[in-house]
């Protein structure tokens, strides 16, 4: 069934009107035939399924929010000073990272209700037996536009030329119409990626190792200066910390030799600048550790509680 209704689709390309000649290519894809069917239903898979994300969903909780809504809208993402970049990858839709988050813009044919009655009804064998993952991932990526366009103004953003997020073709009541009748759609009816809305990158390449087994989620770093100019800043800091700490202690020993010279005065006043060095130093360096610590286990905290809370309200209401 398809989650809009025949009379708000956006696209009809295949619904030609009185004497006009039939479709006989995938709306948006002119190299790709209707009659095709095993080709549709594996540039489906390539263009809405993310197996990665997939076989991650069960863990994603630990890295954001479980809420499908956690989703900031175009103009959201401008205010937060991220760029937002045009990606055809599904893996990366509403992956973020720094100043920039990736979109995948909306395809022409997930906007004509015939093409879901054709291909993504639960009654067409089009896509084989069970094109159950297909449909789900299209229904959850349809899913993320209600909340990625919420005024004309994000509206305006998807339509410029540098993005083109939706067809050029669709005007913004068209557009409300349409993005209305999302709203009731349930997680039920989406692939667990979708239960989820923003993702960090950082997070995902964090976790890649242990979740999926390779040494990262999407390598962003193309070059050497790119990957070594990260740990430029850390290097730095230790090696600040370092040189303090070995200064100090050679001011230190170095003022044993003015009090040999009976000058007490500088003595003093060389081992103390050295001691305060060395404290400071020490203080510095665990206020920074204690900081990321308090960080790591505020979000952890919170990542927890969320998660105890959804499932005791899943358990209330189940009970009711």
């Amino acid at each position: 069934m398809s989650p809009f209704s025949k009379a708000s689709q956006l696209v009809r390309d295949l619904d030609p009107g009185a004497g006009a000649p039939p479709i006989t290519t995938l709306p948006g894809q002119p190299s790709i035939m209707l009659d095709d069917a095993p080709r549709i239903r594996q540039f489906l898979k390539k263009e809405l399924c993310s197996k990665d994300l997939e076989t991650m969903a069960p863990r994603l909780w630990i890295m954001t929010t479980l809420s499908s809504t956690n989703i900031n809208p175009l103009h959201r993402q401008r205010v937060k000073g991220r760029e937002i970049i045009v990606t055809e990858e599904p893996r990366l839709h509403l992956v973020w990272i720094h100043d920039r988050i990736f979109v995948k813009p909306l395809p022409r044919y997930l906007l004509s209700q015939t093409f879901w009655e054709m291909f993504l009804n639960e009654s067409s064998d089009q896509l084989g037996r069970n094109p159950t993952n297909i449909r789900k991932a299209a229904t959850g990526f349809l899913r993320t536009y209600r909340f990625l366009i919420q005024h004309e103004s994000d509206f305006n953003i998807a339509q410029q030329d540098s993005l083109r997020l939706i067809p050029r073709d669709v005007d913004w009541a068209s557009f409300c119409r349409f993005i209305s009748e999302l709203d009731y759609i349930e997680d039920a009816a989406v692939s667990r990626r979708y239960y989820y809305g923003e993702l960090r990158l950082t997070r995902l390449n964090f976790y890649a190792p242990l979740l999926l087994g390779k040494f990262h989620f999407e390598q962003v770093h193309g070059q050497y200066g790119d990957f070594f100019g990260r740990l430029y800043r850390p290097i730095l800091f230790v090696f600040a910390i370092v040189s303090t700490i070995l200064n100090s202690m050679q001011v230190a020993l170095a003022s044993e030799q003015l009090a040999a010279a009976h000058w007490e005065s500088a003595w003093y006043l060389s081992r103390w600048f050295s001691m305060v060095s060395l404290v400071g130093a020490a203080v510095i360096s665990m206020w920074f550790v204690l900081l990321w610590l308090w960080i790591f286990m505020d979000e952890w905290i919170y990542t927890v509680r969320r998660k105890m809370k959804q499932r005791q309200d899943a358990r209330g209401s189940s009970s009711c």
